[in-house]
């Protein structure tokens, strides 16, 4: 025992030797770790961008963010099943992206229901983002957020939440103003989207998957973009590209420029799996403004139209058509007694600035008078032959005349409802064998959607077994109804069948 004591004892000495030489021979000292924080880091500062004047700017994104997200909300919007399955028929984004992903970013497809089916209303709620544009409520967000939703809540980035009212809605560019009963709010200015650059920086403010204030940041991929996504007679899409990232629940949020103004209304994606493959969409604020403005004023959006049939001109149709010219717009036919026409426009004709900005394809031709309204006039110049011309045109509206649409104030009794009543035309009534009515010809957030399941073209024959003729019977007989209300009618596919719906008012 004590030699392997000893052993032991010379081996330690031994080694300490060692370290105690090797120390004195190659200098080795002691030295004390001490651990440093940094709180600024240099590359803070480190990187730039230029602004307009081309001068040297710090790339900075956290006082835009801070400045952005406050006027930037969560949408929930709570829709009835049965009322969603009569509009959603065709899925506006099944040709180009396929059913899997609208599913994923929109929700689930309905399939239509008898509407005399005995059951209670089935509830959906979703949620989406908006955009605070003036101090005293005003927001707004996608059409396909708060689309045939029987009540829709908005919660502000301090997480208060108000109730909203739906102002006006444009299926054409996908749009939807919203008004909140609140004042000294922040708000988001605009910029001239034409001014936006490809290149330039911009953030994504918005509630993706229900993460709420969520910021990213990107740059300007293209503009003009269309991708056939909206499925309105008279959609318009010129929409701005970006590879900030977005996702689903970020529709209707803000895209900004580093100043922290608006530039554009996320609206889709571009994706294989329905989440963020590098590809996102807005709605210029040009736009957005116009659409903003009409609903405010008259209470629905004035189109202007040129009265032509448009193509975009590129190598194959140029190829085709045997032209000298590779961008601009292609004049493929007039309608008769339209704008073109009346200007003096060609079949043939190649449009390629309107106002002296030019337009190299369709999309930023649609962009540019669905920024007009009926009456405006242009200036539009085109190439015909190689001869350069200009005409100036006068918009008119789908109607092929220049008038101005207001949209009529509905009756309090319709909008408590939340339907648009008419009534039943003769011929109608002669090829219903019916004495007359009241048809539904639309329905909105209001009683009949949120407590019972009628179904837009529904004609009320009766309320409480009183006959009706005329949307005034159906004031009469309402206004001061403070108890149970039954409905009794027919829809003109099913003459022979009768149906009843009850609600409280």
């Amino acid at each position: 025992m004590k030699k392997y004591i000893l052993v032991s004892a010379i081996t330690a000495l031994t080694v300490t030797g060692a370290l105690f030489a090797a120390a004195y021979l190659f200098g080795w000292q002691t030295k004390t770790v001490k651990i440093q924080h940094v709180n600024d880091l240099p590359v803070q500062g480190a990187m730039y961008t230029t602004n307009s004047d081309g001068e040297l700017i710090p790339l900075d994104f956290t006082k835009t963010a801070t400045k952005v997200m406050d006027a930037v909300v969560n949408i929930k919007s709570t829709q009835s099943m049965d009322s969603r399955s009569m509009t959603r028929q065709s899925n506006p984004m099944g040709d180009l992206f396929g059913d899997d992903l609208f599913e994923r970013f929109f929700g689930p497809q309905n399939q239509y229901e008898s509407p005399n089916q005995p059951r209670e209303p089935e509830m959906r709620v979703g949620t989406g983002s908006g955009v605070i544009i003036q101090p005293d409520g005003y927001i707004i967000t996608n059409n396909h957020v708060i689309e045939d939703a029987t009540d829709v809540e908005v919660t502000l980035h301090d997480n208060r939440s108000f109730k909203a009212k739906l102002v006006g809605v444009d299926p054409t560019t996908d749009l939807a103003l919203l008004k909140i009963e609140e004042s000294g709010l922040p708000s988001v200015s605009f910029v001239n989207s034409d001014q936006v650059q490809v290149g330039e920086w911009v953030m994504a403010v918005g509630n993706p998957f229900n993460l709420n204030s969520t910021v990213t940041a990107g740059i300007v991929s293209a503009k003009g973009r269309n991708i056939n996504i909206l499925r309105d007679q008279f959609a318009v899409e010129s929409f701005i590209q970006t590879d900030a990232a977005i996702n689903p629940g970020n529709s209707g949020g803000a895209l900004v420029n580093l100043e922290g103004n608006l530039i554009g209304i996320n609206t889709a994606i571009a994706s294989p799996t329905g989440s963020y493959s590098g590809y996102g969409f807005a709605i210029p604020s040009n736009i957005v403004s116009k659409v903003v403005e009409d609903l405010l004023e008259f209470g629905t959006v004035q189109r202007g139209f040129i009265g032509a049939m448009i193509r975009s001109v590129d190598n194959n149709l140029a190829s085709e058509k045997g032209l000298k010219r590779f961008q601009g717009v292609y004049v493929d036919s007039l309608v008769g007694g339209g704008a073109a026409e009346a200007a003096g426009i060609l079949s043939g004709d190649i449009i390629t600035a309107i106002e002296d900005s030019p337009v190299n394809n369709s999309s930023a031709l649609l962009e540019t008078i669905a920024r007009h309204r009926p009456g405006d006039r242009l200036k539009v110049t085109v190439d015909r032959n190689g001869s350069m011309k200009d005409f100036s045109i006068v918009l008119n509206n789908k109607n092929g005349d220049t008038k101005r649409v207001v949209k009529e104030t509905p009756r309090k009794i319709e909008e408590l409802l939340g339907a648009e009543l008419a009534s039943v035309t003769p011929g109608t009534a002669k090829k219903l064998g019916i004495d007359g009515g009241v048809q539904i010809k639309k329905l909105m957030p209001g009683k009949l959607r949120k407590e019972t399941n009628v179904q837009e073209g529904f004609i009320i024959l009766r309320i409480n077994g009183k006959e009706v003729d005329d949307p005034k019977d159906v004031d009469t007989l309402l206004s001061h109804n403070k108890g149970g209300v039954m409905i009794e009618g027919i829809y003109d596919s099913k003459p022979g069948e009768t149906y009843y719906y009850a609600f409280g008012m």
